[in-house]
Parts: C-alpha cells; sequence; structure tokens
C-alpha cells in the first residue's frame, strides 16, 4: 500500500480543547468535532519537524511550483502554531507549539487497548495525554490559501494535569466504609474463595 503523503500519527501529545464527543460551531460556522495538541518545542522537535513535512508535502503536491511563493505568502496560514498566541490560557507557552485538527465527522476515540471510549468514559479530556492520527488538506478558495488538519482519531495514552476541570473519581479516593468485614460478608454470599484485590518531501527546503 503506498504511503499516504498526508496522514500523520502524533504520539503522546497533550490534548487541549476537546470537541471530539460532540460538534461545536464556532462564530457560526458549521459544526465540527476538534481538538488541539501541544508539541513540546525541545522534546517534540521531531514531531514538529514531521508536521512541517507533512504540511510542505501536501502544499508542494497541490501547488507545485508555486507551492514555496503560497506558503510564504501572507494569506498561508498553518495549521501549526506558537503557543504564545494563546498565552493566557493553561498550556498554553513559549516553549510550546500547538496543532489544531478539525473535522466534520466524528473521529474515533478509544482507550489504550484500543477499546471505543464515550464521553461517560471521563477520557479522553483536556489535559491528558493522546496519540492522534491527523490528515493535511489543501484549501484553496475564496477563503483562503492553507494547509489545514483534519482530525481522524483520538487514543487515550496516559493521565495529565486537567485543564479548567478535573478527572473523575476513582473508588479508591474513597475509604471502604464496610471494612474487612463488610468484604468478608458479601464474599460469603456468593461463597467465593477471598482474596485481594488487584492495585491496579522531497529535499526541497522547507519554507517555513
Amino acid at each position: 500500500m503506498a504511503e499516504d503523503i498526508a496522514k500523520l500519527k502524533l504520539e503522546n501529545v497533550r490534548l487541549s480543547f476537546p470537541d471530539i464527543w460532540e460538534p461545536k460551531s464556532v462564530r457560526g460556522s458549521d459544526p465540527k468535532y476538534a481538538a488541539h495538541f501541544f508539541l513540546d518545542k525541545e522534546a517534540d522537535a521531531k514531531q514538529i519537524e514531521a508536521v512541517r513535512a507533512k504540511i510542505w508535502a501536501v502544499a508542494k503536491a497541490h501547488w507545485g511550483d508555486k507551492a514555496k511563493a503560497v506558503c510564504t505568502g501572507k494569506k498561508f496560514e498553518k495549521c501549526l502554531h506558537e503557543g504564545s498566541e494563546k498565552e493566557d490560557l493553561d498550556g498554553y507557552t513559549d516553549d510550546m507549539m500547538y496543532l489544531t485538527a478539525s473535522s466534520p465527522r466524528r473521529p474515533l476515540v478509544i482507550d489504550r487497548d484500543r477499546s471505543p471510549l464515550t464521553k461517560e468514559d471521563g477520557r479522553p479530556y483536556g489535559g491528558c495525554f493522546v496519540n492522534a492520527i491527523v490528515r493535511f488538506w489543501v484549501q484553496d478558495n475564496n477563503f483562503g490559501q492553507r494547509v489545514n488538519a483534519e482530525l481522524m482519531g483520538v487514543q487515550f495514552y496516559k493521565d495529565g494535569e486537567p485543564f479548567g476541570g478535573s478527572v473523575p473519581a476513582s473508588p479508591d479516593d474513597f475509604e471502604n466504609l464496610e471494612g474487612e468485614k463488610g468484604k468478608k460478608a458479601k464474599k460469603g454470599k456468593t461463597e467465593a474463595p477471598e482474596s485481594e484485590p488487584e492495585g491496579g518531501p522531497d529535499e526541497d527546503e522547507i519554507p517555513f
């Protein structure tokens, strides 16, 4: 199977503004599913390079020899942003970049074991870490010339400090009010043996 020059997997990136369960309209636009993915300029340098390479490859495939002129023009807007553009928000700092991706179709959302997740599962959430699949595409119309990213799928990777909210409580956050006696009584009803619970693109220069 030929490589899809437009498709990219982001790994272990922090998730922000996850509109992944229900589409959201922005300034009267058609509702879309969307998300931001943080890329640390140092730790994720290779992933940032990969994003830029994909943007350039898609641009060149569409515009050909004119791609460099279009990509460096004032009207060209990348889906890759400097974190300082939203420095008043949690996580958007000078040492970060973020990729915006959206889609009119609901993205695949799965857990670490690839089982499907729903909103009721409480993850992924803003602030956690995820793997994500995005696909870059060219917009070339009356509304501008740019390369956008389509949100295709999100996989929960690990917990992180939540943005502007919290993750659901865990049973471990509560005390066992029944104590060991309660445990034994319940187990006695089922006559189950007592056991302890487990814890657990080209060589051309990219012009940006």
